[in-house]
């Protein structure tokens, strides 16, 4: 299935039915009283988190969406039906804007509620309802009143504890692989990973989300690469692991390595450099244990950085990662925010 985390959708809520123009007419009464009916209401659009969909994609050819008419009223007084709500199912924390004004609407993370999106209109009144002392025949009805109209964005924000962000094969995948039970794609080649993934990891006292997104590159926030559209999938995370790769490509070393990703964090916003972040140095299997310390003092000394916010693992042989799980959850227990 393809992942599409942004959809554009007209909706409109449907219209109250017109009320009803009638008059009784029963035998030996041939000058009754006026009963016309109420037209009914207009159906509701709502949207509703459905735990089974990840992806925007059922909205790629749906483009506007219609709630039901009310029926019209009618005579002896009876009501025109109500129009049937629309439902609309979408993934968790999945962010409503008004596409006009770009107005934030609803964040749907709450998969018990229904979020109202659209009211639908009154229905008119029936010729019964304009019955006075001076007038005892009004002819007068009312048309019903038209739904709301909605322009809007659909924007997927993943729902996770941890966002994993680096280089391309800087290992982010290779250990969301070996640490839990998502399976990204994985390969020695430049973005192998081309959507984010979540995994779920079980602690010894509780369990979190880790999300892994694509992997950036130098000039990101100008479109570079990928460019930095999957950002927003961390935005709501707690904590930011930085991948360094130990032995990269490029031969570009850990500490640019970590001022180049924290400015293209910087660049998107959303406050991601305020986040709690840590630097996780990958590949040490191909180390030597000398060059640990000598790097992690490097990276101390240059960037600030206080030495327990610095790992070192192998995605690959698991080595450093237990250490880093534990840490993990001890921190999630104090920065848990949705």
């Amino acid at each position: 299935m393809n992942f599409i985390d942004e959809a554009y959708l007209e909706i409109k809520a449907g219209d109250g039915g017109s009320g009803a123009s009638s008059f009784r007419r029963e035998k030996y009464i041939p000058f009754g009283g006026p009963d016309g009916g109420d037209g009914g209401k207009g159906g509701d659009i709502y949207f509703k988190v459905n735990l089974n969909i990840n992806t925007l994609v059922d909205f790629q050819n749906k483009k506007v969406l219609n709630a039901q008419n009310g029926k019209k009223g009618a005579g002896k007084n009876k009501f025109g039906a109500a129009g049937n709500d629309l439902i609309i199912e979408i993934p968790k924390g999945t962010v409503i804007y008004d596409n006009d004004t770009n107005e934030e609407l609803l964040d749907c993370t709450d998969e018990s509620s229904e979020y109202l999106v659209a009211r639908g209109g009154d229905g008119g009144l029936g010729n019964a309802k304009f019955k006075s002392s001076t007038n005892q025949a009004p002819r007068k009805s009312t048309p019903g009143f038209e739904g709301e109209k909605r322009s809007l964005r659909l924007e997927l924000k993943s729902l996770a504890d941890v966002g994993l962000v680096g280089f391309p094969n800087a290992g982010k995948s290779t250990f969301l692989n070996s640490v839990s039970s998502a399976k990204p794609k994985i390969g020695n080649y430049p973005f192998t990973t081309l959507r984010p993934h979540l995994g779920a990891i079980k602690g010894k006292e509780s369990s979190f989300v880790i999300a892994d997104i694509p992997g950036l590159i130098e000039g990101a926030s100008d479109g570079a690469g990928l460019g930095i559209k999957f950002l927003k999938h961390i935005s709501r995370t707690g904590i930011l692991l930085i991948f360094v790769d130990l032995f990269s490509l490029e031969n570009i070393g850990p500490v640019d390595q970590v001022t180049l990703l924290k400015k293209e964090l910087d660049s998107f916003g959303d406050n991601l450099t305020q986040k709690v972040s840590w630097v996780v140095c990958n590949k040490i299997d191909l180390l030597q244990d000398d060059k640990i310390n000598e790097t992690s003092i490097e990276i101390e000394e240059k960037l600030g950085i206080i030495k327990e916010d610095i790992f070192f693992i192998s995605a690959v042989t698991g080595e450093g990662t237990d250490k880093l799980i534990k840490s993990l959850e001890s921190e999630i227990s104090k920065t848990k925010i949705y």
